[in-house]
Formats: structure tokens, sequence, C-alpha cells
């Protein structure tokens, strides 16, 4: 990354435009850092929940994790149809996966034919925060994304739009 004629280069540090980012991208959280998931099948369609942690969080998480965003992260384990459904009582998001879990539990050959690991896999979804929430949730113990993992992230095109953007 070269510095703009007139200007020097910035040095960085923990917090450190990594990859030639444009932001500082100690705003980038895991989704595991502002909600915890449940998963459930029925047949070949799996049923993954979002729950946010604090209300608060649900307008970034409602934001942020969509049917796009789902699709992209989940790539060819999903085969079939991706619904949403909102469930802001509750602050929370449901996805239901068609096609998802290899033929269903009696006829899948996968090591998970249930899809309970993808509550997991939905949780490792890369989410853009404002500075008051990642100041929060720095306060509170989590901690952003490191900068290699979100280089590799942005060097295999598997960053959400959101903080693809956001990087830019």
């Amino acid at each position: 990354m070269s510095a703009a004629p007139g200007r020097p280069q910035q040095a960085r540090t923990a917090g450190r435009k990594a990859g030639g980012f444009s932001m500082d991208i100690r705003h980038i959280f895991h989704l595991r850092e502002l909600a915890h998931s449940r998963a459930g099948d029925k047949g070949d369609t799996s049923n993954v929940a979002v729950i946010a942690y604090r209300d608060a969080f649900f307008p970034l998480i409602t934001e942020q994790v969509t049917v796009d965003a789902v699709r992209a992260h989940f790539g060819d384990l999903v085969k079939g149809q991706i619904r949403c459904y909102s469930l802001p009582q509750f602050s929370a998001l449901n996805f239901v996966l068609e096609a998802s879990l290899g033929g269903g539990v009696t006829r899948s050959l996968s090591l998970d034919p249930h899809g309970k690991s993808y509550s997991a896999l939905i949780l490792t979804l890369p989410i853009l925060v404002d500075g008051a929430t990642a100041a929060a949730l720095r306060e509170a113990g989590r901690s952003p994304i490191e900068a290699g993992l979100l280089e590799r992230l942005h060097a295999l095109g598997r960053l959400p739009t959101p903080v693809q953007k956001a990087l830019a």
C-alpha cells in the first residue's frame, strides 16, 4: 500500500489497517460476539436461528445477516432455497435452508446429518459494527477478527458485502 502524495504512510498497530484496508479493522467481529444460534432439522431442510445477546444488536444483525450473506457463507452446503423469518419480539432471525442436509438424516452420508454444526458455522460470519458497539464488545472481553484472517477471507472473496464495502 502506498501513501497518498504529500502524506506519510501511517504506522499500523493493534487496530492496524491490514491488507491495504481503508478502515479500522477493530470494528469487524464474528457474529458469535453479538448472538448465539440454534439449529434443527426436518428431512432435508435445516433451520438455523440467530438470537441477539442484546436487543441493541438486533438492527446490526438484521442489516447484515441476510439471505444473500448466508447463501455466500454456507456456499455449496445449501442446494435449495433459503428463507429468512424475522422475529423482532425475540431479537432473532430464523433461516430455513432447503436441500441442505444431503437428503436428510436417513439418507445422508454427512458426519452431521442433523445440521447441528450449522449453528456454529453461521456464527463465524464477519459483522461490521459501529465504534461504540466495538468499544462495548472489547470492554466485555470480546475480540475483533484478527487481521490475518480478514486478509485470507478477503483474498478468497468470502467476506459479506457490508464488510467488503467498508474495507474497500
